[in-house]
């Protein structure tokens, strides 16, 4: 007995909807945790259905993680192609032209530990504070840091160093730095996260993660967070490569956003007086 061919089913619109809706969030999440090989798959799985600017600059960043530098370029053209004003493919171009040059087509898969935890990227009043860094690295060594990597912060006499991934990436601004510094002489310890990165400025959230009992009292960051007390900044904006990690991964899904991944990291920069000019002494809190 035979049967006729049947004409293939075209899905209907909502139900395309919540496909390409869940393969985002599947490739969000496996970015999230540095699964980059099952992030560049969902998202060549996304773009079967279709040409999308974000899935093609998620894609690049896995391409980029994974070592294939060549391949990233690739697909941030074609999410250029596709979105003209596209400034996270825009400025990645840019910084793989650097590093095609240097490194030719292929490099090292990044490590994962490189990675900061997500719970740094967290804003939490008086815990956490945004800083960006002066006397930065020359452009060719920046171009190997990415948004979403650990920064460690190493005090070297009246400044804050910043390195990430072995980099000397530069020193933390000195507002920032001096406070920071008296308290670190007290014991207390900081881990921070670049959460923006361009071509003549990056930008770090430090987190305090260990208060001396000698520093009791003594707020790190005075009046940093401003519109809650906790406000994660990690679904969107990691993942999203631009110089902002405020910049969510996704313009639409993702924007639950430090990344949506791609809106992972905070959407907006710390106001100035955040970081008022400290007295000799600490303020008590």
């Amino acid at each position: 007995m035979t049967f006729p061919e049947l004409e293939p089913t075209t899905p209907s619109a909502p139900s395309l909807s919540r496909t390409k809706r869940t393969l985002t969030e599947q490739a969000i999440a496996a970015a999230t945790s540095a699964r980059w090989e099952e992030a560049a798959d969902v998202n060549r799985k996304l773009l079967e259905y279709g040409p999308e600017a974000e899935a093609e600059n998620r894609l690049a960043k896995a391409l980029w993680e994974l070592g294939d530098l060549a391949g990233a370029r690739e697909h941030y053209q074609k999410a250029l192609a596709l979105d003209p004003t596209n400034q996270i493919a825009e400025r990645n171009i840019d910084r793989l032209r650097l590093l095609l040059v240097e490194a030719g087509d292929r490099t090292v898969a990044a490590d994962p530990t490189s990675k900061a935890p997500v719970s740094i990227f967290v804003e939490e009043t008086g815990k956490t504070g945004f800083a960006y860094l002066v006397e930065l690295a020359r452009p060719k060594v920046l171009a190997q840091v990415n948004p979403g990597d650990y920064v460690e912060l190493v005090a070297e006499g009246k400044h804050l160093i910043a390195i990430s991934n072995g980099i000397r990436v530069g020193v933390v601004e000195p507002r920032v730095a001096a406070r920071l510094l008296k308290l670190i002489a007290d014991g207390n310890k900081y881990a921070a996260g670049v959460t923006s990165l361009g071509a003549q400025d990056v930008r770090i959230i430090i987190r305090e993660i260990y208060q001396d009992p000698r520093n009791y009292g003594k707020v790190s960051f005075p009046t940093a967070a401003k519109s809650t007390d906790l406000r994660p900044y990690t679904k969107g904006t990691l993942l999203r490569e631009d110089e902002d990690l405020e910049d969510d991964l996704e313009d639409d899904v993702e924007d639950e956003e430090i990344e949506d991944l791609d809106r992972v990291l905070p959407a907006e920069v710390t106001p100035d007086e955040a970081f008022e000019e400290e007295p000799d002494e600490l303020e008590e809190s």
